[in-house]
């Protein structure tokens, strides 16, 4: 699995941009034996708390792709996000729209590794933790991180979304 071009595209990304793990070590994208298609799985298959998985969501903001990444143990408020940025909606996006503008599959959408940036949120609450883990392309790659290196390799701009 860590030939599939996904994870590949995500490690290369993660290291093009010099990303680091909790202790400052290079971040690695790991390939975990099963899927973890939600927080609560991927926590248990890690053996850490579910407020510590940066859920990679998409959605549609006025037509264009939105990435919040948030805590697993958060459901995004989208009136929230759009009153945040000023959009009129942002609703989930479909399958269809979520590979088209990362590449990747839903259950296993990195912050990073996509076709062209997308503007991103990061959670606020993720800042609690001093490690938290994101999905690393597929379902079943994850890769450790910060709430900060997750704020710099994405560019992403910090939020409350819940």
């Amino acid at each position: 699995m860590q030939s599939h071009p996904n994870v590949q595209a995500v490690q290369d990304a993660l290291d093009n941009a010099g990303g680091r793990d909790g202790s400052g070590a290079a971040s690695r994208v790991r390939v975990l034996p099963e899927a973890v298609h939600t927080a609560a799985a991927a926590a248990a298959a890690l053996g850490i708390e579910v407020g510590q998985i940066a859920n990679s969501l998409i959605f549609n903001a006025d037509g264009e792709p939105l990435l919040v990444l948030t805590s697993g143990a958060h459901r995004v408020d989208t009136a929230r996000v759009a009153a945040t940025l000023g959009v009129s909606t942002v609703k989930r996006a479909t399958p269809e729209f979520v590979r088209e503008h990362t590449g990747q599959p839903i259950g296993g959408v990195a912050p990073l590794g996509h076709p062209k940036p997308v503007r991103t949120l990061v959670d606020t609450a993720l800042a609690g933790y001093p490690e938290i883990w994101a999905a690393g392309g597929v379902p079943q790659a994850v890769f450790p991180t910060t709430y900060a290196e997750l704020l710099r390799i994405t560019a992403g701009s910090p939020a409350e979304v819940a």
